[in-house]
């Protein structure tokens, strides 16, 4: 008598064509007009920044995981994804050895360390960041403008002055003409990758609309000069709230995975940025919220998770 063999796993079963590289790229078709416009603005000391980050994170990637006896998974981009960002978050000023070292903490320590793609609890580029901005903090807050000028970023000028509603150049805020981090100037290239990824459904707008229009309100109703003086425009627009809203919130290893944590998420997120902004001695709060809200997830995952049919509460 002949016996089939079948294979029995738990729910839920789902098949989609959606596979990791295809997400992966989409993603950095999505950063290509940030990128394009830091490297416009900051010159080729940018293209080599990001060329350097990319590089040794798909190299950090290799030897680990060859020195670990695990299988090769840099074709699937997410350490040219990695790179990619960790360069967007660096000042086109840093010394070149920065991004690599980064690189190398983001990839091995964040990510492998915890069993690779899909594993890491905290998005590995911000992890980074964080890392280079505690142990180099000069390097990653010297910043230059785009015509090669150090200067104070916008939102250092507004931490050390009160604000004044005529110096707020918009448009050089929209198209990335101001000081920052490579990736981060350009609200106007962010947002349009960000609706790629929206329309691809690479993610939802859970996250990062209720991250942006949270720090929207909130920096419009605690103010500046006092309540309800903010200018909320202008906040959203400089910093790195566009980048990290659409491209580093939303990263699927390290946020929620219910409809109500996500929620809870974006506004977590929006609440810590607007309080490190406004009231911390650190002018920018973006990326410790999402690092902070990271830590939160598995938190918020157990209390949203959808109660099963037919469940009764004990």
């Amino acid at each position: 008598m002949s016996h089939t063999m079948y294979t029995i796993s738990t729910s839920p079963h789902i098949r989609s064509r959606t596979s990791t590289d295809r997400i992966m790229k989409d993603v950095i078709i999505a950063l290509l007009p940030a990128t394009i416009v830091g490297i416009y603005f900051f010159g080729i000391q940018a293209l080599l920044i990001i060329l350097l980050s990319i590089i040794s994170c798909i190299g950090a990637e290799a030897l680990f995981q060859k020195l670990a006896g695990r299988h090769s998974t840099i074709k699937d981009y997410s350490a040219v994804v990695t790179g990619l960002l960790l360069a967007m978050n660096l000042p086109a000023s840093v010394p070149f050895w920065m991004p690599i070292v980064g690189s190398f903490f983001a990839i091995i320590i964040v990510k492998q360390f915890f069993g690779g793609l899909g594993q890491n609890f905290m998005n590995p580029a911000l992890a980074a960041r964080a890392f280079l901005l505690a142990s180099y903090p000069v390097q990653m807050t010297t910043w230059i403008i785009p015509d090669g000028i150090s200067s104070a970023t916008p939102l250092g000028t507004l931490k050390e002055t009160f604000f004044i509603p005529g110096s707020a150049d918009y448009f050089n805020a929209l198209i990335g003409r101001i000081g920052g981090c490579i990736g981060e100037t350009s609200a106007l290239a962010l947002l349009l990758g960000g609706i790629y990824l929206l329309f691809r459904r690479v993610i939802h707008w859970r996250i990062p609309v209720t991250y942006i229009g949270t720090v929207f309100v909130l920096t419009w109703i605690l103010g500046r000069n006092g309540l309800f003086t903010g200018h909320p425009t202008y906040e959203i627009l400089i910093g790195g709230l566009m980048l990290g809203a659409f491209f580093m919130a939303t990263d699927y290893a390290s946020s929620p995975v219910t409809e109500t944590g996500q929620l809870l998420m974006g506004f977590g997120c929006g609440i810590l940025t607007s309080i490190i902004r406004i009231y911390g001695g650190y002018p920018e709060g973006v990326s410790y919220s999402i690092l902070l809200m990271n830590l939160a997830v598995p938190l918020i995952d157990r209390y949203t998770k959808p109660r099963i049919f037919g469940e009764v509460k004990s």
